[in-house]
């Protein structure tokens, strides 16, 4: 049996290492994907249904175009025995065809089965997505790769951003105490 901890982790070893047969251990097979994209700069279906059409949209589709990946749930793990779940993400990683770096923000709200503690409801908010030139990559790329993963403290994530303007929403975001508060109630 799953704990909560343990279904997230999965999804994000799905999502980061492109293994799409990970998603048996994080999601119902009837698990609802929602999307909420307040940003121009990555798009994704609004709604899906279903563990193999969330894997395809989230794994094996995000997979063929970027690598590298690095998400970070920021805070404490949850507890083994929630039914939902919220915390900011921070995710790192670059464009296969350009090399260009990516790092984006938001919020993860999960609705566990109170059984199997699978996921039953995922809601993404990706506040913001920023792109920079591959000569970036390896600063941020440094950077992430220091970082605890998958469960990392914003003061750690912002502790040795890199000094690049294009970050400045993404620093903002995530300084932002106030919502990370709220986000951390369970």
């Amino acid at each position: 049996m799953n704990t909560v901890q343990q279904s997230i982790q999965a999804y994000i070893k799905a999502k980061d290492g492109n293994r799409p047969h990970l998603l048996e251990q994080a999601f119902e097979a009837q698990a609802i994907l929602d999307m909420i994209v307040r940003t121009g700069a990555i798009s994704f279906p609004d709604h899906v249904e279903g563990r193999a059409a969330i894997g395809e949209v989230l794994v094996s589709r995000f997979g063929q175009t970027f690598e590298n990946i690095y998400t970070f749930c920021l805070g404490s793990p949850p507890a083994a025995n929630l039914d939902q779940f919220q915390c900011p993400w921070l995710v790192a990683m670059s464009g296969k065809d350009g090399g260009e770096a990516r790092v984006g923000c938001g919020t993860y709200d999960w609705q566990f089965d109170p059984v199997s503690k699978r996921v039953e409801r995922l809601t993404i908010t990706l506040e913001h997505m920023k792109t920079l030139p591959p000569d970036n990559l390896p600063a941020i790329m440094a950077w992430v790769s220091r970082l605890d993963y998958p469960w990392c403290s914003v003061e750690a994530a912002l502790g040795d951003v890199p000094n690049l303007g294009e970050l400045g929403d993404v620093i903002e975001y995530l300084a932002n105490r106030e919502h990370l508060r709220a986000a951390q109630r369970p």
